[in-house]
This record gives structure tokens, sequence and C-alpha cells, in this order.
């Protein structure tokens, strides 16, 4: 069983560019210039996932913000340029069933019933009509498009995978989690999953990005709560024979980088909350678990 979402549709392409100008209000960690072991230290990975050869990674000092983008964030920069993301265009978005407000609207997803098609789940109305979303919590139903379109209003961008994972790790090289190795306490390190899945033992969902303690780098929820989009191309073998100096993925492919895992997420069925855990899904894909977090359009040496 999985807790990562279903594939989206395959949508046509958003028609037009998006304009610049925009504020992004998310406050910003620095992660300074340094290299890193990238990859799974432990053997807890998944194979099919590619989280192995552990390998050296040189890395230039960048900003990257400290939470998810929120939806307040992400509604500002709608209203403002009119965007209509992917799943208001498709008219549905994959809603974990005990998350859905009505789940007798959704369509199950053939092979993860608990995952529902339903119609009108957006980031404004996280599990579907009847729902509203948390101005503080992380935006959901954001696709890999929706998350350029944003970057591209406010001046930022997706960080490379190597980025994400250097800062998620905040200065602990090899640990599994952002905090060391210690298993999480729920309620104290992130927002993973209690319970035997698909059947949990209390509340599911986001909570606030602003949630627990930040990293050794200011970095909030790296783990947990939202999986985030990354800039690069998804390949199971890429860590075999990626470059050393700031790596961007692979060349070919269609589908794009997640990271972090999820409040879907536990180590019984979906260990892919650890800090070298690696996912994909395809570029239109959109569910109420993905969101993203950005960083400077150019590199900044700290």
């Amino acid at each position: 069983m999985t807790c990562c979402a279903p594939e989206g549709p395959d949508l046509p392409p958003h028609a037009g560019a998006v304009p610049g100008g925009g504020t992004h209000p998310i406050p910003q960690a620095g992660v300074p210039a340094g290299a890193f072991g990238m990859g799974d230290a432990h053997g807890d990975g998944y194979r099919a996932d590619g989280e192995v050869p552990v390998h050296r990674v040189v890395l230039p000092g960048f900003a990257i913000d400290a939470t998810t983008v929120t939806v307040a964030a992400f509604a500002a920069f709608a209203d403002a340029t009119g965007y209509v993301t992917d799943a208001e265009r498709f008219g549905a978005s994959a809603v974990f069933r005990a998350s859905a407000a009505d789940p007798s609207a959704g369509a199950p997803v053939p092979g993860t019933p608990w995952w529902l098609t339903v119609p009108g789940a957006t980031f404004r109305a996280p599990g579907g009509p009847g729902t509203v979303a948390l101005d503080d919590h992380p935006v959901v139903h954001v696709s890999y498009a929706d998350a350029l379109a944003y970057c591209a209003w406010t001046g930022r961008a997706l960080p490379t995978e190597a980025q994400w994972e250097y800062a998620a790790r905040g200065g602990l090289d090899g640990a599994r989690y952002p905090w060391g190795d210690e298993h999480p306490v729920t309620g104290r390190d992130c927002n993973v999953f209690v319970g035997a899945f698909p059947e949990s033992d209390g509340a599911v969902g986001t909570v606030a990005a602003r949630s627990y303690s930040p990293n050794g780098y200011g970095l909030y929820q790296a783990v947990g709560n939202v999986w985030e989009w990354c800039a690069d191309r998804f390949s199971a073998r890429y860590y075999r024979a990626a470059p050393e100096v700031s790596p961007t993925g692979p060349d070919r492919g269609t589908a794009r980088v997640l990271r972090g895992g999820s409040h879907l997420c536990h180590d019984s069925y979906c260990y892919r909350y650890r800090t070298a855990a690696r996912s994909h899904n395809t570029p239109s894909s959109t569910a109420g678990n993905i969101g993203f977090r950005t960083v400077s359009d150019s590199d900044i040496l700290i």
C-alpha cells in the first residue's frame, strides 16, 4: 500500500505566460555552501526509488523557504493573476477518503480505493465543496506546472533535488531525519500517519506550515505534512552517474521528483518521510498531500 498520490490527468499546457512582479511572503532560511553525502546511508529505502548509491554533492549557498508555500501566499498569486490551477481546469483532484467532505461524491482510484477523485477539490477547498483551506497551512492540490507558475510570478524557482536534500538535512549529514536518527514522536517532530493504514487513530490532514521545531538550517517540516515538488526529472538510476557539483537531474523523462513524504506516510508501508527518500509523479498530478517550497532564482553565497 502507498500513501503517494495517484497520477493525474494528461492536461494540455496552460495558455500564455504568467506575469512577474509578485511578492513572495514566505520567510527565508540561509543554507551555506558545502558538500554532503546525498542518498540513503542506512539501507532504509525502496529499490525502485533509487536512493543509492550515496554520492558526494557540492553546492553553493542559497536561500530556501523556511516553510512550504502557504494557502494565503498561493491564493494571493491566483487572485492577482487570475491563474487557474490544473485541479480547477480538470474539475477534480485526488483526496484521501477520510479527508473528503462527501466520500460518496468521489470516484475511488483503481487499485488504491483510499484515494478518491473528488469533483471540486482545489487548493481553496481541499476536501471538496464545503471545505475551506486554512491560510497558514501548506497549499495543496497544486501541480508541478502550478508551482512553476507561482515561481514565475514571484521570481523564485523550485529547488533542485540536491538543494532540497541538503537543506532538509540541516547540517546532519547521513541522518535519517532532519532532527537526527531518533524515530519521530507524533506531535513533536513531524506530521505523519498514525494508525493501521488506511484507518487512522486520529485526525488526518495537514497542519500549519510553521509547526514543530525547525531543523539546523531553519526549515520547518521538511518531512511529513506534504510532499514537495522539486525541479528535477526523476530517474531511479540517476545517482549512479550524477555529477558532483550542483546536479540538476536527468535530461530526459516526464515524471518530476517529489520529496519529504506527507501526513499519509508511515514506516510500515510508505517509509518515505526520511530525508533521503524520493518519490515522483506526473507534472499535472494534484492531490491533498502535494505542495511545494521555493528557492531564490539565483545562487546566494553565504
